[in-house]
């Protein structure tokens, strides 16, 4: 029986656990958390992703536990909206949920081991590595000029029991920074982002949280009371890595997949969605072709679509969040509204 060795047991490498055929592979996953998080942000299903959960056998559980993401509009500072967007079947899932869904498929053969992993093991089995943005497979194989690049931008993420208005959904766009708010299951979920000084690393909720109530108390009254009742213990706040371009996702006996190999602003809503995507085709290909053919499919399916979604998410981010151009945005973003207020539709049906 061949061996895999799963580096990070996030939603890549659970997902990746769950698909790989236990007949076939002897896999063990590594990762450093002895326990699932308790805390956590929500995330958008595209139906890609949707198509992902189905192969894994848990897209009802996730629907079931996830409201549907329904419409929203992309607004100003103040709340008015530009912008109406048609969410179409996506549902939102707490990444809280989604991981026990996936830890739950994953089967009882699969061995776990906890700790961080210096150096992927040196057994002889595939490596995948699903570490990620600040990847140690990544920089073991790749070398040290793929290491994670830091943005500019600080990400808050927070749930609150209460429930948010349909007229306050979506993302509100200001100078420099924007602000989001969807429903979650039993209240809301917001978002913020601008740019910030914190950190990078070991950034205290509370004081971030503070930082957010200045910065957006010029905002709409739906933000500033968003964040009047957010609490430090229900807050994720953390700097925005991405991950540099790369010539190839394989290396060898070594596989990047999800954020390790391609992770990108949030401002799509992509990641996750590609992460999914990426372990079930890795898990199928290994499951049914030779591993030379199947790591070169893999990356020849995923590498380009991926990356072309960085590149898109990379350009949503400097249009959200635009400083000197925002007046010019602003404008431009105003005719739709003056031609018929919050009619102007976008719907969510991309794959």
């Amino acid at each position: 029986m061949n061996g895999i060795s799963v580096i990070g047991g996030g939603i890549a490498g659970l997902a990746l656990a769950a698909c790989l055929d236990p007949d076939k592979f002897q896999v063990t996953v590594y990762e450093k958390r002895p326990e699932l998080p308790a805390v956590g942000n929500a995330l958008g299903m595209w139906p890609n992703a949707q198509r992902a959960l189905d192969r894994l056998g848990i897209l009802g559980e996730a629907r079931a536990v996830s409201p549907v993401l329904g419409s929203g509009s992309v607004r100003d500072a103040q709340g008015k909206p530009w912008i109406t967007v048609d969410a179409g079947d996506m549902f939102g899932i707490s990444r809280v949920d989604l991981l026990r869904l996936l830890d739950a498929a994953v089967p009882g053969t699969v061995r776990r081991s906890t700790g961080n992993v210096q150096a992927p093991p040196a057994d002889g089995s595939l490596v995948v590595g699903a570490d990620g943005v600040h990847s140690t497979v990544r920089r073991e194989g790749w070398g040290p000029g793929t290491g994670a690049r830091l943005s500019p931008y600080l990400a808050l993420r927070g749930t609150l029991p209460t429930p948010v208005g349909p007229d306050e959904v979506g993302e509100y766009w200001g100078r420099g920074d924007l602000f989001g708010m969807a429903a979650a299951r039993g209240g809301s979920f917001w978002y913020a982002s601008y740019r910030s000084a914190a950190g990078p690393y070991g950034i205290d909720p509370a004081a971030a949280l503070e930082e957010a109530r200045a910065r957006y108390s010029g905002h709409a009254p739906a933000i500033r009371r968003t964040l009047a009742a957010a609490s430090p213990g229900d807050c994720l706040v953390q700097r925005l890595w991405t991950v540099p371009r790369l010539g190839s996702y394989v290396h060898g006996r070594t596989v990047l997949i999800g954020d390790a190999a391609h992770a990108m602003m949030p401002t799509l809503g992509r990641g996750a969605c590609e992460s999914l995507v990426d372990a079930v085709t890795l898990a199928d290909l290994l499951n049914t072709l030779p591993e030379a053919e199947a790591l070169r499919a893999y990356d020849r399916q995923r590498r380009l679509r991926t990356q072309a979604l960085g590149v898109a998410s990379a350009a949503m981010g400097r249009i959200a969040l635009a400083e000197g151009a925002q007046p010019l945005r602003d404008r431009l973003l105003g005719l739709a509204r003056r031609r018929k207020p919050g009619t102007a539709v976008v719907r969510g049906t991309a794959a």
